[in-house]
């Protein structure tokens, strides 16, 4: 059983007289940085210097330093970088600032876990996870309210490694409504296979085999967006809101039976085994071997072409055309 924490269980205290330093002011940085500050903390952020982030970082009234200068005057760093440029940061920008009894906290288990950084023996090494995109966790800390994260410890030097990164998770509002316990091992395996085999990869593929089987099978190619693409958006919501019985209450007859009818059929044992090879590639470091060499030759060997041939496929031609019809989208 998962351990859960909330408010209660965490100490702001072990915040105090500490400067965090957020590396990225992206979704989440930006996120990070604010509600960190309007928690009391003191915050700097370190940015390249020609940044297009840097003035928007001090319009916010955060002060902000190059990345070495920002981890000299930190006892806390927080690495919100994209995975594929984060090793070489720390590695030449915040290594070999790092002291004894500092922290290096991640938001996402890659790096760590597939030992392309490897923290002195001197910090602590943890990772708090909000489970939300950037401006989500700002906009639900300005309510009031928070987004649940997870909490994981890889190094604990200082014997306070978890209670800290609670602290941490704790400032950032998610204490208000819940933070999850797990490893940078599960994290990051469990985050890498959730985007690979059903979020992005598994789901985009669905949808383009149904806008795809209807328009070769002679319907039109409105009709089939709406009923593989558009409407997506209408039964995940039913599921984030109330699970797979809210959706199912929520929905016809017709549709409930053809549920049970079909489902089987699309996700079988074929889809279920190359689930498991995709898990494997995550779990053996494949995947990460592949994405790294990827974005070390410029996105240039399947990355970039990948791109712009999916951006050419005739349905986003259609969901441009349909969702101009649809002036709440452009709200």
């Amino acid at each position: 059983m998962v351990n859960k924490y909330y408010d209660k269980d965490c100490d702001l205290k072990l915040l105090e007289g500490k400067t965090v330093a957020i590396m990225g002011f992206g979704s989440q940085g930006h996120a990070h940085a604010l509600n960190l500050k309007e928690s009391g903390v003191k915050v700097v952020v370190g940015l390249r210097k020609d940044s297009k982030s840097w003035k928007v970082a001090e319009d916010y009234g955060l002060d902000v330093y190059e990345v070495k200068e920002a981890a000299k005057l930190a006892d806390l760093v927080m690495m919100l970088v994209p995975d594929e440029v984060s090793a070489d940061i720390y590695n030449k920008e915040v290594a070999p600032y790092l002291k004894d009894g500092d922290t290096l906290m991640y938001a996402h288990g890659f790096n760590v876990h597939y030992n392309l950084v490897n923290p002195p023996e001197g910090v602590d090494v943890s990772m708090v996870a909000p489970k939300g995109p950037g401006h989500t966790v700002r906009s639900q800390y300005q309510k009031g309210n928070g987004v649940p994260s997870l909490v994981a410890v890889y190094q604990d030097k200082s014997g306070k490694a978890k209670d800290v990164a609670l602290a941490y998770a704790s400032a950032l509002g998610a204490g208000r409504a819940g933070i999850l316990e797990t490893t940078f091992k599960e994290e990051t395996e469990t985050d890498l296979f959730g985007e690979q085999a059903v979020l992005c990869g598994g789901i985009t593929e669905l949808m383009i085999a149904g806008f795809e089987t209807l328009v070769e099978a002679g319907y039109e190619p409105e009709m089939a967006y709406f009923e593989c693409i558009h409407e997506m958006k209408l039964i995940v919501d039913m599921i984030v809101e109330g699970g797979f019985s809210n959706m199912r209450n929520s929905i016809s007859n017709t549709a409930e039976y053809g549920d049970y009818h079909a489902g089987k059929k699309i996700i079988g044992d074929q889809t279920r085994k190359a689930m498991k090879d995709v898990l494997e590639d995550i779990r053996s470091g494949e995947f990460a071997s592949d994405f790294m060499r990827e974005f070390s030759s410029g996105r240039k060997i399947k990355f970039l072409t990948t791109r712009k041939r999916k951006a050419n496929h005739q349905l986003e031609e259609v969901g441009k055309d349909l969702r101009s019809m649809m002036s709440w989208l452009n709200k």
